[in-house]
């Protein structure tokens, strides 16, 4: 069985990013898998300043939370997005994060991320489902970069109250679907 880590890169507790993530982990772990979820906000992760110490040591220059991080994904097999849609593209709480998977980079650390899947949760106020692309294809084009696949994705239009994603069952099927294929990859 798999290992997966769902980070909500939503600053709102128990709203829509945080219930579609939730979904797709609890139903992997239905199926066995064993999954952990990471909130951003509570954590500290200062950005990225391009000093590459992650390539010539054992560890990023910046010691915060992100080092303690490192290893968990290292360790899962799954990693599972989670962001709204803020003006067209991730929140700055998942770019910040994104930002230092630079310490995947280096040969060293490169097989550590190499391989492994990954899957998106994205919901947004807009109803044109276009809303996403560009996030999307950030993701997509920094996954390829990383040599990971990209095996699911979860777009939500017209939400924007907190939670509201849970009356639309249709979706959480899907969450569910996903969760329980990314289980047994």
């Amino acid at each position: 069985m798999n290992k997966l880590l769902g980070i909500v890169g939503s600053p709102r507790r128990q709203g829509n990013t945080h219930v579609l993530v939730s979904e797709i982990l609890e139903a992997a772990c239905q199926e066995g898998a064993e999954a952990e979820l990471v909130f951003l906000d509570s954590l500290e992760i200062a950005e990225c300043d391009g000093c590459h110490a992650c390539w010539k040591g054992p560890g990023c220059s910046k010691g915060d939370d992100m080092s303690g991080l490192y290893p968990k994904i290292a360790e899962s097999g799954v990693l599972i997005f989670g962001t709204p849609v803020y003006w067209y593209g991730p929140t700055a709480l998942i770019k910040a994060f994104l930002d230092r998977l630079v310490y995947f980079n280096c040969p060293e650390n490169r097989v550590k991320i190499s391989g492994k899947k990954a899957a998106l949760a994205v919901p947004f106020e807009e109803n044109d489902l276009g809303t996403a692309d560009l996030l999307v294809a950030m993701f997509e084009k920094s996954l390829q970069y990383l040599e990971m696949e990209l095996a699911g994705k979860i777009i939500v239009p017209g939400v924007t109250l907190r939670g509201e994603v849970q009356h639309r069952k249709e979706t959480l099927e899907e969450c569910r679907r996903l969760g329980r294929r990314l289980a047994q990859e």
